[in-house]
């Protein structure tokens, strides 16, 4: 056997042994939440649907659930707005201090979520807007930014500018050169930054604590405060939920970034 065979199992053993030890204590959560007993334990003394049951019953999760969405969506929406344009500027720009400016907007990536907590609720709370769902919204739209700003910047990076030269020689304006040339071709890119835009907006529960009451409560933070006080199996099954949610919006990144993939090697072609 090759050193570069020897190389590539220990890679591939490498893998499996990180990707184990991540997804082990996930797959020991789903018969948690089926059991039958009323405290989280493994293995369970039954099975039985009652903890699901229970997220359809209890009005405070599913409030906690349209609380979330709520925000999630309106922060990615946001972030496309924000980020998209910010992406071509900086992208196709050439203006002096633009690593600074691209440095700046991509500083909450770097900062510790506790800080930007603290930082968040004493903005607000100086604009006497602490508790409002506004707030967090645009908290959320703050972490938001920058990761849409980094996977559409990606996508500019192949981007062959010659047509929208082309489209302005045809006559098009700007903002038809923009929705008829720019956006479908990074498409994918956009996509994919508004769904982790989504999932980190809609997981986040460090900065929904400090911003949040008990009416405009999130589902992450709704399990945190469920975690503190009494741990229920009804939690686990809001985990598994979330895990297969997560996963359904991760599987369509990957088709998102494999179509992308077989367009450019079309248009090379």
């Amino acid at each position: 056997m090759s050193a570069a065979s020897i190389r590539r199992l220990a890679m591939y053993a490498y893998a499996a042994t990180v990707l184990a030890f991540i997804l082990v204590p996930l797959l020991i959560i789903v018969p948690m939440s089926f059991t039958s007993g009323t405290s989280l334990s493994f293995p369970t003394p039954g099975f039985s649907l009652r903890w699901y049951q229970e997220l359809v019953d209890d009005p405070r999760w599913l409030t906690s659930f349209v609380n979330s969405v709520i925000v999630a969506s309106a922060s990615t929406l946001l972030s496309c707005l924000l980020g998209i344009p910010a992406a071509i500027g900086l992208a196709w720009g050439n203006f002096p201090g633009k690593r600074i400016v691209y440095a700046l907007v991509a500083a909450p990536l770097v900062a510790p979520i506790v800080i930007v907590g603290v930082a968040s609720f004493s903005f607000f709370a100086a604009a006497g807007l602490t508790g409002s769902r506004w707030a967090l919204i645009l908290s959320h739209t703050a972490l938001a930014v920058p990761i849409m700003l980094t996977t559409v910047v990606a996508s500019l990076s192949g981007f062959d500018r010659t047509l929208v030269r082309a489209a302005a020689s045809l006559g098009a304006g700007t903002v038809r050169t923009f929705f008829r040339v720019i956006l479908p071709l990074i498409a994918p890119g956009v996509v994919s930054g508004a769904i982790i835009a989504f999932i980190i907006s809609f997981d986040e529960v460090v900065v929904a604590s400090f911003l949040t009451t008990g009416e405009q409560r999130t589902l992450p933070r709704m399990i945190f405060s469920g975690v503190r006080e009494s741990v229920s199996p009804a939690i686990a099954a809001v985990a598994v939920l979330l895990i297969a949610f997560s996963a359904v919006l991760l599987g369509i990144i990957g088709w998102l970034q494999s179509r992308a993939v077989r367009l450019r090697s079309r248009a090379s072609a």
